[in-house]
Formats: structure tokens, C-alpha cells, sequence
């Protein structure tokens, strides 16, 4: 027997069903509530697992989400491992964010809307070069996130921060004019003047 091709009329996913998508995909009301043993993002309707990352990375995240919080002025907010919602099929889990909170509910609030951000940063693992590099950056700039950083590790154990801007008329990423590619140091004045010791965030 084929398998039975399910609808959104079935309601929400559950543990039994959520590898099964309908036609159109979940959306995230419908999976919002599932509880699954693994982390995950929702891409075009589809439950994708998000892959465990090495300790360096989570350092890595972690410190520069210190140095953002540290650097940023009004309105802003810095958030790590926060939902973003970019629409009812896609909602992904960047791993800093700064975005502009007013009219948010600060105890209400799921998932950050995209129109709301700001920066987003990732930081490259080997299981998500791809996404970082091409899926990601396409989704966000056809949003209209203004800027984007990649922060990858280079084959000499540094870190290299590729900063991007958004060309608002194409709806993609271009390189940032002054220094797109950061190694040492960082130094930006978008969204807001931020200077980040790179070689600092790696190592004990």
C-alpha cells in the first residue's frame, strides 16, 4: 500500500506524525507544542533536525553574544537560540539575534517576527555549512535583515567573521564595503559601534 497522504485538517502534529508533513507543509501553530528529543527547525513545512554542535561553537556563540549585549544601545535586544519567525512554514533558531523589541509582549512572546530583526550571526559547524553559507542568508535578505554575519573557524584554529549588508533592491547579501571579511578583530559601526576581540573568543 502507498502511503496515506495526510492534510492540515488532520491538526496539529504529535509524536506519531510529524515526519509526515501534509501536502502544504506544517505550519508552526501546528507544531509548536510537539515534544520531540532533539532540537529543530521548521524549513518550507518540514521538521529538520538541528545537529549537535561542538563545544568550541557554543563558546564561540556564547561570547559574542556577551560582546553584542555589551555594545548594544536603544531599542535593542541581544538573544541567543531564539526562534525567528519568517513565516507559518519557516521558522528557524539563529544563533545570536538583535532585534528591535517594541511592540512585543516581552510574556507572550514565541518566536521573534523577522521584520523585527536586525543582525543575525552564525556561527559555522560542519553540519551546517550549507545553510549558513546559501540557505539562511537567501531566506533572511528576501526578509529584509539588514545584516548578516558568518562566523566560521579557520583552518589555523582563528576565527573569521564575514560581515554582509542587505541591497534592499535585490533582496540579497553583499559583502560589507569597508572590511568584509574580519580576522583578529572586528570592528563595525552597524547596527551600532561594536568591537569584538575575535582571537579572544577562542580558547580557554
Amino acid at each position: 500500500m502507498g502511503a496515506v497522504m495526510t492534510t492540515r485538517r488532520q491538526g496539529p502534529a504529535n509524536e506519531d506524525n510529524w515526519m509526515f508533513p501534509p501536502a502544504d507543509g506544517w505550519t508552526f501553530d501546528q507544531v509548536k507544542n510537539l515534544e520531540l528529543p532533539f532540537d529543530w527547525e521548521l524549513v518550507d513545512g518540514r521538521i529538520v533536525v538541528r545537529g549537535r554542535t561542538r563545544f568550541w561553537h557554543n563558546r564561540v556563540r556564547d561570547k559574542m553574544l556577551i560582546a553584542l549585549e555589551a555594545a548594544r544601545v536603544e531599542p535593542y535586544e541581544v538573544v541567543a537560540e531564539q526562534c525567528v519567525m519568517v513565516d507559518d512554514l519557516n521558522v528557524n533558531k539563529p544563533d545570536v539575534i538583535v532585534f528591535d523589541p517594541r511592540g512585543l509582549d516581552f510574556l507572550e512572546l514565541e518566536c521573534v517576527p523577522v521584520d523585527k530583526l536586525t543582525l543575525v550571526v552564525e556561527v559555522v559547524s560542519p553540519g551546517s555549512r550549507q545553510d549558513d553559507r546559501v540557505r539562511k542568508p537567501a531566506l533572511l535578505a528576501t526578509a529584509g535583515v539588514p545584516f548578516y554575519w558568518r562566523v566560521e573557524l579557520d583552518q589555523d584554529g582563528r576565527l573569521a567573521t564575514h560581515e554582509y549588508w542587505l541591497n534592499a533592491d535585490t533582496h540579497s547579501y553583499f559583502p560589507a564595503p569597508l572590511h568584509p571579511v574580519h580576522r583578529g578583530k572586528l570592528v563595525t559601526e552597524v547596527p551600532f559601534p561594536v568591537q569584538i576581540d575575535l582571537d579572544a573568543l577562542v580558547g580557554f
